[in-house]
């Protein structure tokens, strides 16, 4: 892993809920004693860790008795919140000989792509690591619907990441990194760019109480790197390896970020909200919003898709359909259709009292 972890001081670690259980839910104190220590010694060689943990799901199906993971969403809500107390306790209990204070956070994806919330859970967890304490967070599953799920906690633990500025995401599961199944199936120890064929690597898990598997992993890495986060996958089953990282020897994949500066609230826009449509536009407007930093006006759409509102987060497609930016729009989906391929002057003339003509502002806007 060389350098790059080895400048790292703020990390986001990523525990799968197959890392944390042996059998059938059952939570692996043992290991989780070790994982404890490791950390404890990072911390007090003056790295801040926050840790993203999975396994309350998986908790709450052992006291109900299930043996696969539910799909009726009350179901699932259900076992989250019988399993979330004895997940917590058992990280409380983890860190108590090392002298250490667990912190508890439950996020919904509304919790971070809501602007003041957002800003309000950075502030909290800048102050918890000021006070030396180990911030765990989970997705709050007993009151998360469809509409406000990140999906998986790796998505979360890139989320986190990006919010947080963090310097290293380890995602530590049972998988060693990403494999080359469908080639030598030796370890891809580094990878500088998250192409196609990389992600034709992944799969995803056939685990009865987890999501996701390397499919989500990888996803993770690309929100993480693209908001200047270096990204690790790897297994936990060694503790060792959490001290490995800081020093800048583990053994997994490393996907390297670009280490773009993003100002925090372009950081918001790219990652934290879900759009709720699409606009699509001309070789001429994609040249001046990624050359020339221009602002997106209505004379270079061709097409508007979905129902949104004025403020609404929005994708911006090529013309070959692919995303290539996303942004904040001024318009509402129905005065935004009115007015495709119109000039300044006419869209004026149309909404005489708009003070922004622009369909999209440049500070409003992010290159994907």
């Amino acid at each position: 892993m060389g350098a790059f972890a080895k400048e790292a001081k703020r990390l986001v670690i990523k525990f799968g809920t197959g890392l944390l259980t042996s059998g059938q839910a059952h939570l692996d104190f043992e290991r989780i004693q070790g994982l404890c220590k490791a950390i404890a010694s990072l911390h007090k060689q003056g790295f801040e860790v926050i840790l993203v943990s999975s396994g309350s799901i998986g908790m709450g199906m052992k006291q109900l008795g299930l043996e696969r993971r539910p799909t009726h969403m009350h179901t699932l809500q259900a076992c989250a919140s019988i399993g979330q107390n004895c997940l917590m306790d058992t990280w409380k209990k983890g860190f108590e000989p090392f002298d250490l204070t667990v912190a508890q956070l439950l996020l919904t994806h509304d919790d971070v792509r809501t602007r003041k919330r957002h800003v309000g859970i950075k502030n909290v967890l800048e102050e918890l690591l000021k006070q030396k304490v180990i911030p765990i967070i989970n997705e709050n599953d007993s009151v998360s619907t469809e509409e406000i799920k990140f999906g998986d906690n790796d998505i979360l633990s890139a989320l986190v990441a990006s919010l947080t500025k963090a310097d290293l995401l380890a995602i530590l599961s049972t998988v060693p990194g990403l494999l080359d199944l469908k080639g030598s199936g030796e370890l891809i120890p580094v990878v500088e760019t998250i192409t196609p064929e990389i992600q034709a690597m992944a799969g995803g898990t056939t685990s009865p109480t987890a999501v996701g598997g390397m499919i989500s992993k990888i996803h993770a890495a690309k929100v993480a790197t693209r908001s200047g986060c270096n990204t690790f996958i790897g297994s936990g089953y060694d503790p060792q390896i959490i001290e490995q990282l800081a020093s800048g020897s583990a053994t997994g994949t490393l996907f390297m970020s670009k280490r773009l500066s993003m100002r925090s609230r372009k950081r918001w826009i790219a990652f934290f909200q879900k759009p709720q449509g699409t606009l699509t536009v001309d070789a001429g407007a994609q040249e001046a919003l990624i050359s020339q930093g221009k602002s997106l006006l209505a004379k270079g759409i061709t097409q508007a898709e979905g129902t949104f509102k004025e403020g609404a987060l929005v994708d911006i497609l090529d013309t070959t359909g692919t995303t290539f930016a996303r942004g904040i729009a001024t318009y509402n989906n129905q005065d935004l259709r009115n007015i495709l391929g119109s000039s300044s002057s006419a869209i004026q003339e149309q909404f005489p009292k708009r003070k922004r003509l622009e369909v999209i502002h440049r500070d409003s806007l992010v290159i994907l």
